[in-house]
């Protein structure tokens, strides 16, 4: 029996785990799967940069361009300058204007008749559009992406930034704008010969559209993740959650004190950690049902113990005072000795048993040398003398290190106990022989006597409680029944085993054996 632990009731790590303490489980798995989910759902922040990369690098080519169109409407005659404008308007898919020093349009790709810079109002959008344009600017604002300007017309070439920038000098410049439908609109400058400019100018919505398709590919792409993940989350949670459920359920029953009506589920189809614990509280709820039926028993049994010798001595107390003759007042003054002297004893006997398990559970075993213990109490036996001539003798010394984890003093009442009953059962001159040996990893302790023997139907009862068969040459009530049964609960609580056989040359006589793990060397418990 190893000793008691003492369990701190919290510490440094319990405490900073408190607070999952105060959160179901089913929620606590739900929270942890789905955070993968919102890493997944900041692909959506991602695909802002993805859409800043995109615009820088189309605001870059938008520049290149309006470079090499300004080169080749130089290399041109002014008669052919239209035709190549609108034939450039026509291939890039922009909207071109000339610009003179003044910041007067002298030419416009639109008024060529190249329509392709067009604006869509947002006022006739669809709910389609009108939606993914309420979650452009939500995701803006959550990220804080910086707001392009607005995107108007302007009559004076002045007023447009990139001409304005060109006109003083600058190779190039490109803005981006932002769309009423929040689209973009790039627009890029080159200055040309002569003090004029060149602005480009086209509405990039294949970029806002890319970026939509790509959000809504990952929207759903989150949702049958996010789907699967829950349904997978719910039923982890159902799988471990409710089995727990019942199993507290049952504890609840339990120690409210309804342990006999109570089932505790052992889940004999699971076998995971929540199957052994279920097994295991199971096996728990039925050794403490076990142990209440014992503990009731045990009561009745010492109210039943206790009346007995109550009855005489109430009976002889009571008739004291009737009596008058001297020899009759003696005879009823013995009995109430005996009676005084028998409940002494049984109640000391029952003290023993009932806090002997409590006792035991605390207690620090230590390496004990039973062959030098068997010899001791057998040489005291000798010094103190035997009753009725029988003889007590050491057998069969091993002569080895026989040495048991355990209590000596308990192991001690043990071997007392079973050496006192084969003395009482002992014929007169008999003798009783105890012998100590080693099999295997176990130390096996022999006490044999000369006396009736025990019938084999009740060697399993001899070892209960009470149990009240005695030789016929002991007097009534000299013993309490309890001998054999504390000694059965010692060696229990020292990993052993205890029983009772017939002897191995077939005289009369009974052989008690007791087997307890030997101990390794230098070993403390």
């Amino acid at each position: 029996m190893a000793p008691a632990t003492a369990f701190r009731r919290s510490d440094a790590a319990e405490q900073a785990r408190s607070w999952s303490g105060k959160v179901s489980l089913t929620p606590r798995i739900l929270a942890v799967n789905t955070l993968a989910l919102l890493l997944l759902a900041g692909g959506f922040f991602y695909l802002d940069t993805f859409r800043s990369r995109i615009l820088d690098e189309r605001a870059a080519q938008a520049s290149r361009e309006a470079r090499l169109m300004a080169e080749a409407l130089t290399a041109i005659p002014d008669a052919r300058r239209d035709w190549l404008l609108a034939r450039l308007a026509t291939d890039t898919g922009t909207r071109l204007r000339l610009y003179d020093a003044d910041g007067v349009a002298s030419a416009d790709s639109r008024a060529l008749g190249v329509a392709n810079f067009r604006l869509d109002d947002p006022d006739d959008d669809s709910l389609a559009k009108r939606s993914a344009r309420f979650l452009d600017a939500a995701i803006d604002r959550v990220v804080r992406a910086p707001l392009a300007p607005g995107y108007r017309e302007r009559a004076d070439g002045r007023r447009w930034p990139d001409v304005r920038a060109v006109l003083a000098g600058a190779p190039s410049a490109v803005t981006v704008w932002r769309a009423p439908d929040r689209t973009p609109v790039i627009t890029a400058a080159a200055p040309l010969p002569g003090g004029r400019a060149l602005l480009s100018a086209v509405n990039a919505r294949d970029i806002t559209e890319r970026v939509r398709l790509e959000r809504f590919r990952l929207s759903v792409v989150l949702l049958v993740v996010a789907a699967i993940s829950i349904g997978l989350s719910l039923f982890l949670a159902r799988t471990i959650v409710e089995p727990l459920r019942r199993l507290a359920r049952a504890a609840v029953r339990v120690r409210l004190g309804r342990a006999r009506e109570v089932v505790v589920p052992r889940l004999p189809e699971r076998r995971d950690e929540i199957g052994m614990l279920a097994r295991a509280l199971s096996d728990m709820s039925l050794a403490l049902r076990a142990r209440i039926d014992a503990t009731e028993a045990f009561a009745a049994d010492v109210t039943h113990e206790l009346k007995n010798p109550l009855a005489s001595l109430r009976s002889a107390v009571d008739a004291l005072g009737h009596v008058r003759a001297p020899d009759a007042q003696a005879q009823l003054l013995a009995i109430v000795g005996d009676d005084v002297h028998r409940l002494d004893r049984l109640i000391s006997d029952i003290s023993d048993a009932s806090r002997l398990d409590a006792q035991l559970s605390r207690a620090t075993f230590e390496p004990v040398d039973v062959e030098a213990m068997l010899a001791a109490m057998v040489a005291q036996r000798e010094a103190r003398g035997v009753p009725r001539g029988v003889r007590v003798r050491l057998d069969a010394r091993d002569h080895g290190e026989l040495h048991v984890l355990g209590e000596g003093a308990r192991l001690e009442r043990v071997f007392a106990n079973l050496i006192d009953n084969a003395i009482s059962f002992s014929p007169d001159d008999g003798v009783v022989s105890v012998a100590a040996r080693r099999d295997r990893s176990m130390l096996e302790v022999r006490v044999e006597d000369e006396g009736p023997g025990v019938p084999e139907e009740a060697r399993e009862a001899i070892f209960q409680r009470f149990h009240s068969v005695r030789p016929t040459q002991e007097g009534f009530g000299e013993h309490s029944g309890l001998g054999l049964a504390i000694a059965r609960t010692i060696v229990d609580a020292h990993q052993g085993e205890i029983g009772v056989e017939s002897r191995d040359d077939r005289l009369s006589g009974a052989r008690f054996v007791v087997r307890l793990p030997l101990a390794a060397r230098g070993a403390v418990l």
